[in-house]
C-alpha cells in the first residue's frame, strides 16, 4: 500500500519554526516527486515547495522562498519542510504528496498522485 504520513504540526508563535515530516510507506520517495501543499477553508489547495527525484531540483512558492527548506532524508524514506519566521498567512492544513512516476515536480496539485491525511499548523499570537 502507498501511504504518506505527515506530522509535525501545531500552534506556533508569529515568528516561529516548525518542521514538518512526510514519511512515505509502500515506495521510495527518493525516486518520486514530492510536494507539499497547503489549504485553508473555502480555498483551493496551493502549492507551497516540491522537491523532484532525479537531480533534487527544488521549487517554491514566492511566499516561501527563503524562509521555508525542503529536503529529503532517505535512509528514513521521509521529506521534510523546515518552516522559519512563520506567520498568520502561514495557517493551514498542510498536506505531502507524491508521484512515483515523475522526474520533475510541479507546484500544482493535479500533478501528485498519493497524498497524506494532512497536519494542522497554526500560527497565532
Amino acid at each position: 500500500q502507498l501511504q504518506l504520513v505527515e506530522s509535525g504540526g501545531g500552534l506556533v508563535q508569529p515568528g516561529g519554526s516548525l518542521r514538518l515530516s512526510c514519511a512515505a510507506s509502500g515506495f521510495t520517495s527518493e525516486a518520486a516527486a514530492i510536494g507539499w501543499f497547503r489549504q485553508v477553508p473555502g480555498k483551493e489547495r496551493e502549492a507551497v515547495s516540491c522537491i523532484s527525484p532525479t537531480d533534487g531540483r527544488i521549487h517554491y512558492r514566492d511566499s516561501a522562498k527563503g524562509r521555508f527548506t525542503i529536503s529529503r532524508d532517505n535512509a528514513m524514506n521521509t521529506v521534510f519542510l523546515q518552516m522559519n519566521n512563520l506567520n498568520i498567512d502561514d495557517t493551514g492544513v498542510y498536506y505531502c504528496a507524491a508521484d512515483p512516476g515523475e522526474d520533475e515536480c510541479i507546484l500544482h496539485r493535479l500533478m501528485y498522485d498519493i497524498w497524506g491525511q494532512g497536519t494542522q499548523v497554526t500560527v497565532s499570537s
